[in-house]
């Protein structure tokens, strides 16, 4: 029987196939995992550039293209029959010597920029004072290792990042912009996605590597899992090293505070973790969050993500207010009411929950009776939003051991005024950052840190947090900003541009419009009448994503609203309102549509 791994750009393109042209590969592919009778076979690639590529015929006039070591096959791509055989020529293979995970290098290209760089390499070379063993011991490829000393300038290397495995970019550039080894092997060591075995890497064991390697394949044993990988999105299976080896660490000793900016998988990276304490933890998780709404949609992937119904009823999703009303209606014996005479605040109803939880829980050491608290594992998402009371509480309500609170959240994402370091509540939390983000293109990140301001922000961690490391992993399209005579053009604009994405084929599941006020989201509304487009408010997109977003009435005097004049009052206003567009703009995968009448907002960059 084959040993089967799927890689993260074959259930894409499987899914975009016609119906019976995607049923007919899936069959073909399930027949080859069972090794039965009419399984496709592989097919080698003559003038491959790695001997291990071959293809298999999975369906009329598509092949997938794979890495073959013995029984262990590593399905790359499914292309139209010439393109694939392209690609299968293209591209070589390889293992990482240094931390031991799986390379896909485009041969064929590099082949083209040689004599490119060896014409320019005349003058002074760029790592000529760096000996070949430090290069080798950054896990750079030998049979590379003439090419890249060549490199004459910074710019020689950016040219390169396309054609390399990241595991081989990173360390050049560190080293190309003035970093020390050290350095480099620090950035090389973030791709790590699991702890190192012991003993050397072995670079012919490719199923080893592939183990190594989670967002690069998942192996697959029947035709179960074979399924769930074609069918589920791919945040549930394919996770980047940084996001892995925070949601998959076999325990942390002590809290742990995940700080990254927008698209990083910060969300991807709680619901994992929560995941994998309800698998392997000592007892009931909470999943927390800042509104109810997010809650709704968190909960709703976790049915994704777990398909174990035990495991999943071991995780419970809320947000900090209605944890303070169950806990109070719990000790009451009935719910409080919310509105009316006699009614308490919900700051009340934290600070009586936490009362109550003290007193239920007892003084008794928490690591040496954490059955007493509520929950043994918490997990908190968009933690940024969360009051200093509501931390009190979520602190009480579970027990000071290991793996007990595992928070994540961006302080630049903050739309409440809410500034407390989880230091000040009690959380002396061990902090770890993501710094790529995979939802925003580089162009539309850039223009969102201009419109942010890039300024540091306060809170979760002492002192302030910046957007200095904060990149992206590939380039798209630059924002769209339009400016129009009258609310009425604009709106006609709106509906313009929304025919137009549906009639580009994107669904209208993922299109979203976005105003400041509600005002502006009915007026959305009735321009949009007939389409099943999603429209809100900035803070209701908070925590989604959308293959792109519209969002309207960016103009003076409604983005910001006229803040205070009191001059403390004044400035936190405005940061909030800036923090708020920022959280919409940050909410498109690849397109950003920004619309205005009369004078743009401030915010908005030159």
């Amino acid at each position: 029987m084959p040993r089967l791994a799927i890689g993260p750009e074959f259930p894409r393109e499987l899914s975009a196939l016609a119906q019976p042209v995607r049923r007919d590969a899936v069959v073909a592919l399930r027949r080859f995992l069972l090794n039965v009778s009419g399984a496709p076979h592989p097919e080698r690639v003559r003038g491959a550039r790695d001997p291990r590529v071959a293809t298999l015929r999975l369906t009329e006039g598509h092949r997938g293209v794979v890495v073959r070591q013995r029984d262990v096959y590593w399905l790359r791509t499914l292309l139209p029959d010439p393109e694939a055989w392209s690609y299968a020529r293209r591209h070589r293979y390889g293992v990482n010597p240094a931390i031991g995970v799986v390379e896909e290098w485009d041969a064929e290209a590099l082949e083209r920029v040689e004599p490119a760089l060896r014409r320019s390499a005349r003058s002074a070379r760029l790592f000529a004072p760096i000996c070949d063993g430090d290069l080798l011991g950054l896990g750079l490829d030998l049979a590379a290792l003439p090419l890249f000393r060549l490199v004459t300038t910074e710019a020689d290397v950016a040219a390169l990042e396309p054609l390399l495995p990241p595991t081989q970019y990173v360390p050049l550039a560190v080293l190309a912009r003035g970093g020390s080894l050290s350095e480099a092997w620090r950035e090389l060591n973030a791709w790590r996605a699991t702890e190192q075995e012991p003993g050397p890497i072995d670079p012919e064991d490719l199923y080893a590597a592939l183990r190594r390697s989670p967002d690069r394949a998942a192996f697959v044993s029947d035709k179960v899992a074979l399924d769930r990988v074609l069918e589920a999105p791919a945040w549930c299976t394919f996770l980047y090293p940084p996001q892995h080896r925070l949601a998959r660490a076999a325990r942390f000793e002590h809290p742990v505070l995940v700080v990254g900016g927008a698209g990083t998988g910060k969300t991807v990276v709680a619901l994992h973790r929560a995941a994998h304490l309800a698998a392997r933890g000592a007892g009931p998780v909470l999943l927390v969050t800042f509104s109810q709404s997010l809650a709704d949609e968190l909960s709703a992937k976790l049915d994704l993500l777990i398909e174990d119904e035990v495991v999943r009823k071991r995780v419970e999703v809320d947000n900090a207010e209605r944890l303070a009303v169950r806990i109070v209606a719990g000790a009451e014996g009935r719910r409080p009411p919310l509105v009316g005479p006699g009614a308490r605040s919900l700051a009340q109803l934290t600070e009586d929950a936490l009362r109550l939880l003290s007193i239920s829980t007892g003084d008794l050491l928490d690591d040496v009776d954490p059955g007493r608290k509520p929950y043994r594992h918490m997990v908190v998402d968009e933690a940024q939003d969360i009051s200093p009371a509501q931390w009190r509480l979520l602190r009480a309500a579970v027990p000071r051991a290991r793996d007990d609170l595992f928070v994540v959240g961006d302080p630049h994402q903050r739309v409440t005024d809410t500034k407390v370091a989880l230091g000040a509540v009690g959380i002396p939390a061990v902090q770890h950052s993501l710094d790529r983000s995979h939802r925003l293109p580089q162009e539309l990140l850039s223009f969102a840190v201009r419109l942010r301001g890039g300024s540091p922000s306060p809170g979760l961690v002492k002192g302030v947090t910046d957007l200095s490391a904060f990149s992206s992993a590939r380039h798209g399209e630059r924002p769209v900003v339009r400016a129009y005579d009258s609310p009425e053009a604009e709106l006609g604009g709106l509906r313009g541009t929304i025919d137009a994405w549906l009639a580009d084929g994107v669904p209208a599941r993922e299109i979203a419009v976005g105003a400041r006020d509600q005002r502006f989201v009915r007026a959305a509304k009735r321009a949009l009448t007939g389409l099943d487009v999603r429209a809100s408010t900035f803070q209701q997109l908070k925590g989604l994503e959308f293959e792109r977003v519209a969002l309207i009435g960016v103009a003076e005097g409604v983005v910001p609203a006229p803040p205070p004049e009191e001059p403390y009052a004044r400035a936190r206003a405005l940061q909030r309102e800036r923090s708020i567009l920022f959280v919409a703009c940050t909410r498109a995968r690849s397109m950003l549509y920004i619309s205005h009448s009369g004078r743009g907002s401030p915010f908005l960059p030159l």
